[in-house]
């Protein structure tokens, strides 16, 4: 039987639910929406999604919270798509951290936030050709660190483990993906955020130079993430899967 993806909607405003879950439904996709972060608690308990649009500006516990809360849970692998009314370039940096796949302002098209939900599922779903990691725990080993891409953290030389933001961590896996390949701002920013190259690229310029600070990479002199002048960055050691014992 062909999957069906089923989207949660989480958004206080009745007629967008409303209007988004109808469009959605159109085309093909199952929709649930509910009003709050608590009714969203309630459906999770006992069902799965493949994707959650999830509104920044709620009573109550807001997107930021929900977000953070959701990428600890069971759902931490879920994809999420964040709507909000604001469209300041923080706003949607601290949304990005806080674990969303990608960021729609409001008022914003149906069809556009398809094509985004369609983009965030296949980026999702992509296994990458050089490394196929699973769900049974697998570590990346690369120089002095391991990155743990089940619980999304690093792990240094003495076992002591570094926590990563969301938008860190989705940095750090293109990279240890793609190693000894140079990659451009535009690709880092479609692998990582899911946006064209409008949105503001130097925020990859902050990622990577935050990633460094955590591997503790000297940025004149790196020897992890290298700058390419004119060009982009790239991940300059070899990366290798360890086997769970």
């Amino acid at each position: 039987m062909e999957h069906i993806d089923h989207i949660l909607i989480v958004d206080d405003d009745r007629e967008i639910r409303e209007l988004v879950s109808s469009y959605l439904k159109k085309n093909g996709l199952r929709v649930t929406a509910v009003a709050d972060g608590r009714q969203m608690r309630m459906f999770l308990e006992a069902n799965t999604v493949d994707l959650i649009i999830l509104d920044l500006m709620m009573p109550g516990d807001d997107g930021l919270v929900l977000s953070r809360e959701l990428r600890v849970g069971r759902h931490k692998a879920t994809p999420i798509v964040m709507l909000t009314a604001r469209s300041d370039e923080m706003d949607r940096i601290i949304g990005l951290e806080m674990g969303a796949d990608d960021y729609l302002a409001k008022p914003f098209s149906a069809r556009e936030l398809l094509a985004r939900i369609k983009a965030v599922l296949r980026r999702a779903r992509m296994l990458p050709p050089n490394l196929q990691i699973s769900e049974a725990g697998q570590l990346l080993r690369f120089g002095h660190w391991k990155l743990d891409t089940t619980a999304r953290h690093l792990i240094d030389a003495d076992g002591t483990v570094i926590a990563l933001s969301g938008a860190e961590y989705r940095l750090l896996r293109v990279f240890v993906d793609h190693p000894q390949r140079v990659l451009n701002r535009d690709q880092l920013l479609n692998l990582t955020q899911g946006r064209e190259a409008e949105l503001f690229d130097r925020s990859i310029d902050l990622l990577v130079s935050r990633v460094r600070q955590r591997l503790g990479d000297d940025a004149r002199e790196p020897t992890y993430i290298k700058t390419v002048r004119s060009e982009g960055y790239v991940f300059s050691v070899p990366v290798e899967i360890v086997e769970p014992r």
